[in-house]
């Protein structure tokens, strides 16, 4: 799908590559933001964004964030800011060794439990997250995460390609925030209009004893480049998830380029709360 021609004076943007400061290896579909103007974009999967420059201010921060590295701050002025080089430091998670002493390990369903979504669409712009919170409702000793599964919309383009977040409820709020997923892993349904499962057993990521959160990235591939500049303009793509209603709570959480994490509140008629459908398969330790 097509994506909005760049259209901006030459003279007044921003370009660059965003790599790991060691390898030097591209970092694809990092979220980049202008703190000020309120704007952004995301890296292709080769590590290169363009953005307007400043309209706003005569000088901003520009804020570079990605899965498995540490976050960057460039300080920039109004004019030509042109093939910059972001490097970022990759963050080096320990993760704990589950070990089972004395139990057998079963399988644990957490999250949506429903065959059929409700009334509804959740649709993402290149760089938007939406993430379910998977609570340990019933407080079991949980191991790994075997598997997580989104409920993909019949319409839409089901085929298009998403990378897979997984987060600790360690921000504010208790929002997403701790990449527990440290490995880029882009997915792709073959067909809508039912669950969609991916098989997490090979990353050997521990559940935190309270939950977690799984989301759903759009991300764009190809050499195409995408901003934020074109919100009022351009259209979503890419699948669709579908929305549940079996909770009375609100566990989805919004990400924005340039606007952070968002909780959403909506609810239907009955008082139950608008969530993603999503839902995930881990080790119980009984």
């Amino acid at each position: 799908m097509l994506l909005p021609a760049l259209s901006w004076a030459q003279e007044n943007r921003i370009t660059g590559r965003v790599v790991d400061s060691k390898t030097k290896d591209p970092v694809p579909f990092a979220s980049i933001s202008l703190r000020e103007e309120g704007t952004g974009a995301l890296t292709n999967e080769y590590g290169y964004f363009q953005l307007a420059g400043l309209e706003k201010t005569t000088q901003d921060s520009l804020v570079v964030m990605t899965m498995g590295h540490d976050r960057a701050s460039i300080f920039i002025k109004r004019g030509n800011t042109e093939d910059l080089i972001v490097e970022l430091n990759k963050r080096f998670i320990e993760l704990k060794e589950v070990k089972v002493q004395g139990g057998k390990v079963k399988n644990y369903e957490m999250g949506s439990s429903k065959s059929e979504p409700g009334e509804g669409i959740i649709q993402g712009l290149p760089g938007s997250q939406y993430a379910f919170y998977v609570k340990n409702e019933k407080q079991k000793k949980l191991g790994n995460i075997r598997t997580v599964s989104f409920y993909i919309g019949e319409n839409g383009f089901p085929r298009e390609p998403f990378r897979v977040r997984i987060y600790k409820a360690d921000g504010n709020y208790n929002s997403p925030n701790t990449d527990l997923l440290t490995e880029n892993l882009v997915v792709s349904a073959s067909k809508g209009g039912e669950w969609y499962t991916i098989d997490l057993t090979t990353y050997n990521i521990p559940a935190p004893e309270e939950g977690f959160f799984v989301a759903m990235e759009w991300i764009v591939l190809g050499d195409t480049f995408y901003t934020t500049n074109f919100m009022d303009n351009y259209t979503p793509y890419g699948q669709i998830m579908r929305p549940t209603f079996e909770f009375k709570e609100s566990r989805t959480w919004s990400y924005t380029i340039g606007k952070g994490w968002n909780l959403l509140t909506l609810a239907n008629g009955q008082g139950r709360r608008y969530n993603a459908m999503i839902k995930a398969e881990v080790d119980m330790i009984k």
